[in-house]
Formats: structure tokens, sequence, C-alpha cells
């Protein structure tokens, strides 16, 4: 198949072209949920109006009824851990104060995404009019993971270079089976209803950077972006940071799970950009099969298949969080996170993904109100 040779576990590591650490920080968002009806609640102003210590790190969404982390710039898994561990602590601690509670799960238990008010601004207002019914496609919770890149051109070459992941990482962060009080069959529905916005879903192979302006040119021209800020692609440069997004994830169950999502991002990261500096092509692999392979990543997570949309491979999720992970060892090895991202990977693999614990907390008694009970536990206490 084309290029299978230069799959990352195949092809010798060049050493020292990614030798520093790159920057990361984190972005995860959350549900406000009513502890009583466990439905999802319009109120993140009366949490966000009791948090202290954190300021523009927390923040609000396109919704009332969603809330927002935003790390600082980190250096190491540690500062990434410690902002991830006191921002879920400290929403927790605001949300209790108002009588509500923060939930980490990528869409909607009990509710009605469609009921959940707009957030002050008129851009939010322009989205929801301009999208009509697609506004509820913003009405889920994600994990986004901006590493720091030298430069734009080089930022959409690494960005070539890791679309080949983006099924791995779908199915290891899948936490969102169910909407609005059923299963959707699906262990991340998030992915499937944000893929719905005519901007989002994994980024074409681009190459140059004249490409990827080309095609934000084309997103405008047709109406399918309303300004730059709506190019929702698993992966995006950002325009005033020399940052590349990663933004495929469900929001993590637990601040460990961010963690290793975050870390893994990272050291496919480092990888991707040593690639790229030595001159190694990126696996040109097509829209409708990365796109498809996303799909059924989305649908099975940990526990199905992961397809490798680049050698068309239907692995077991043993065989693909391995294959993930050799790929970024040589980023790891970097950054020191070798032993961290193995040891988390292993717990996930043991205890499952957060969608299949949340089916496990309703298959004990059939009840809704049991997985916003489980879910709003792994977001205070962790997995354990």
């Amino acid at each position: 198949m084309e290029n299978r040779s230069l799959t990352a576990d195949d092809r010798p590591v060049p050493v020292g072209t990614a030798n520093r650490p790159l920057t990361f920080g984190v972005e995860e968002e959350f549900f406000v949920v009513d502890p009583r009806t466990r439905r999802i609640l319009s109120r993140a102003p009366d949490v966000l109006a009791r948090t202290r210590g954190l300021g523009a790190h927390l923040c609000g969404e396109f919704t009332g009824a969603q809330v927002e982390a935003n790390s600082p710039v980190c250096t190491t898994a540690e500062d990434a851990r410690s902002f991830l561990v006191t921002a879920r602590g400290e929403l927790h601690r605001a949300a209790a104060d108002a009588g509500l509670a923060v939930a980490a799960t990528g869409t909607v238990i009990l509710g009605d995404p469609a009921a959940a008010s707009l957030s002050e601004g008129r851009r939010y207002a322009a989205i929801a009019a301009h999208f009509g019914a697609l506004r509820d496609s913003h009405v889920v919770c994600g994990c986004h993971v901006h590493v720091g890149v030298p430069d734009r051109p080089t930022a959409v070459a690494v960005s070539d270079h890791l679309r080949r992941w983006l099924p791995f990482l779908v199915a290891l962060s899948a936490n969102s089976p169910f909407q609005s009080g059923r299963d959707t069959g699906h262990a991340s529905w998030r992915t499937v209803t944000w893929n719905r916005l005519p901007s989002s879903g994994p980024p074409p192979l681009l190459r140059t950077l004249t490409e990827h302006e080309r095609a934000v040119r084309g997103l405008a021209s047709t109406g399918a972006i309303l300004d730059r800020h709506m190019v929702y692609w698993d992966i995006r440069l950002s325009d005033h940071l020399p940052t590349l997004e990663i933004r495929v994830g469900d929001v993590a169950a637990t601040a460990e799970e961010a963690l290793l999502f975050a870390t893994l991002t990272r050291g496919l990261t480092t990888r991707a950009l040593t690639d790229v500096r030595v001159g190694a092509p990126a696996p040109a692999i097509s829209a409708p099969t990365l796109r498809a392979a996303v799909w059924r990543a989305a649908r099975e997570g940990l526990e199905g298949v992961v397809p490798d949309p680049l050698t068309g491979e239907a692995l077991t999720a043993s065989a693909a969080m391995e294959r993930v992970r050799r790929a970024a060892l040589p980023g790891l090895a970097v950054t020191g996170d070798t032993d961290l991202v193995s040891s988390l990977l292993d717990r996930v693999l043991t205890s499952g993904s957060g969608a299949y614990r949340q089916r496990a907390a309703y298959a004990k008694r059939e009840r809704m109100t049991d997985v916003v009970d489980h879910v709003l536990t792994q977001t205070r206490e962790g997995l354990g």
C-alpha cells in the first residue's frame, strides 16, 4: 500500500533533530449539571463567578451550560498535571458553592442540547443564526492540546504527518456514548456530532502554507465559516501564535486521562517535527479513507477495532495503542515522558475507555442518573 514503508514503526529515527521539549497547553470543556436532576443547566456564569485563583484560565464556552479550563503554557508533564488537577478541583468547588456540579463527558447525558442558552456575544449569536440546528453541534465538550512549533509553514507540514494518528487519538479519548438519555451506539458521539459542521473533521493533506490558505479561503467563500476561528479541523494552525492545535479528543473522563492524551499528543508532534526536519514525506492518506477511519474509531473506541488509515489494518485496542506509543517514543524520550505514558496507557486499557465505564455504570441498574453520578465522581476524583 502507498507509503507503507513510511510508517513510524519501521522508519529509523534521526538523532538530534528535535532535542528540546516542545511547549504545550491543554483546554478542557465541561458541562454544568444540576446534581439533583442530573440534567445540564445554563448556569455557567454562576460557577465562574465563584471561582478564585485561576483567573482567565477558567471561562465560558458557546452555551451557558459549558465551562472551560485553559492551562498556561507548560514545559513538563508535571506542569500540565498540576493545572489539570487544580482546575478540576476549583471548578468542582465553585460549582458546589452554587449548588451545581461539573461533568467531564463529551455529550449531554441528560437534558436537551438545543435548550442550552447561548453565551453572551455577537459572534455566538451570528454562528447560531447562520447554522440553524447545527448550533447543537457546538454543545459538546472536547479536549484540545496546543503544541508549540517554530512557524506556520512547519506547522502545516507537521499537521500532514499527524493526520495518520487521528483515529488512534479518537479511540483513546472516547468518552461520549450517551446523548439525551439514549445510547447512541458510538463510543464518541461527540466526534460524530461535531463532524456535521462543514469546517470540521480531519484536515486535508495540505503540503504548503499556500495550500492551507487556499483551503481556508475556500471555506470562507462558500459560507462554511464566518471567520478564520471557525476552521474546526481536528488539527489546525493558530493565526496569532506559533502553535498547532490538536482538537480531536473528547474531554477526558479524568485528569489522568487528560494528561495521557496531552503528553502522548506532544510526543507524536515532536516525532512529526523530526520527520519534517529530515525531509520525510507525510503519508498520502486520502480524505475519504481518513474520515472513515475516524468514524470507525468513534463508533468502537477502545472496545472494538481501531483502523490504521495508512496500512488498512483493523487493530485491536492493545495493538493500536502500542503502535501509537511506539510512534511517539522518540518524542517522549525528549520530554522524559516514556514511563508516564506507558503506565497511564496500561491503566486505561485495564479499566476501559471513558465510554466503556459510562456504559458499565448504566448496566448495573439501567438508570441514566447513575451514569451522570459516575461521571461527576470521576471528574472530581480521577481514576482512583
